[in-house]
């Protein structure tokens, strides 16, 4: 199954989602519920624009060599620097194909299968993050579960699922404190404390990855609460209209983390260029969620499989005209930003 064909069949099965064959936020702007941002609808757009802005610096004077595209993080060696992004409420953004527990359990042996892992959402239904859990377990641990800001009570119990998975990281997606539908819900989700972080990152007993880091003073806090990786994210833009791009905040960062944490970033990567450029501004890997729930309603597992090898094939194709043959050899002088 092609990437295109996975596009194809996707349309018209997604709610109000287009399955646009560029992924960019256009089409959907405001749509809550739907796969839109917040607001004005302009943070998902500038995002995937932030990315357009860096140029790539083309080198084929080296040696002829095979690209190995293979991380190693958390333990864990995956083909690939990108994972699945964690995506929740299905039925309520895209439709009645699928809901959160029958994604997951499309998802997350899919991208195990492809060499890569994913994220998994939550939700106010328990058993979303059961099946979510259950998912994982099934999958031999190769996947993210990430857990919402929830009251303490309530995380401590969806943590308490978590590492019956057999996990091999976990992530909470502290941005979330923003979505309009989870406000005033029970359980209540909410901003949480240093204080407060620190016992969850010390109760996970596994690495605890922070996902919605947007500025430098966030990063400090996310460090000094014992996360062991953050994600540079603004949520696709559905939490808080007018935020930067994260390509934007990305660099200084990086800058300010100085190898504390692994540093992953999300928000409008669309292509294995888009994953090189953010490896070169420091990123040590990249969360893409919208266009993984296109493959999956287009294609199930082979549309998951089709589009990680789109990913991987045009990633290992710019690392052999930038001369980086690992992805430790990807360098901030191989990109290019136009402002």
């Amino acid at each position: 199954m092609t990437y295109k064909e996975v596009l194809e069949s996707a349309r018209g099965q997604m709610g109000p989602c287009h399955a646009c064959p560029v992924c960019n936020g256009r089409a959907c702007g405001a749509t809550i519920p739907g796969p839109g941002a917040k607001g004005s609808g302009t943070v998902a757009i500038r995002n995937f624009d932030a990315w357009r802005d860096v140029r790539l610096n083309m080198d084929t004077i080296h040696e002829n060599f095979e690209p190995d595209t293979a991380l190693r993080i958390f333990g864990r060696t995956f083909k690939y620097p990108f994972f699945a992004g964690p995506v929740g409420a299905l039925a309520l953004h895209y439709g009645d194909k699928y809901n959160d527990l029958d994604y997951n359990n499309i998802l997350v042996p899919a991208c195990a299968a492809a060499g890569i892992a994913a994220f998994t959402g939550d939700g106010t239904n328990p058993k979303v993050m059961e099946g979510a859990t259950a998912a994982i377990a099934a999958s031999g641990g190769a996947g993210i579960p990430t857990v919402k800001p929830w009251d303490n009570a309530t995380v401590a119990q969806k943590m308490a699922m978590t590492r019956q998975s057999g996990c091999f990281a976990l992530a909470m997606d502290i941005d979330a404190a923003g979505l309009p539908f989870l406000q005033h819900l029970d359980p209540p989700a909410g901003s949480k404390t240093v204080e407060q972080l620190q016992a969850i990152a010390k109760s996970a007993g596994v690495p605890f990855i922070l996902k919605g880091i947007m500025t430098v003073s966030g990063a400090e806090k996310a460090v000094e609460a014992g996360a062991a990786g953050i994600v540079v994210s603004n949520h696709g833009g559905r939490v808080l209209d007018d935020c930067p791009a994260t390509a934007e905040v990305l660099a200084d960062i990086v800058a300010a983390v100085d190898g504390r944490a692994k540093i992953l970033v999300d928000g409008g990567i669309r292509t294995g260029n888009d994953v090189f450029k953010a490896l070169a501004l420091g990123a040590d890997a990249v969360l893409i969620a919208r266009p993984f729930v296109t493959a999956v309603y287009g294609g199930g597992a082979d549309g998951v499989a089709a589009y990680t090898e789109k990913l991987g094939s045009e990633l290992a194709d710019t690392m052999r005209l930038c001369g980086a043959p690992t992805l430790d050899a990807i360098t901030r002088d191989m990109v290019r930003i136009i402002k």
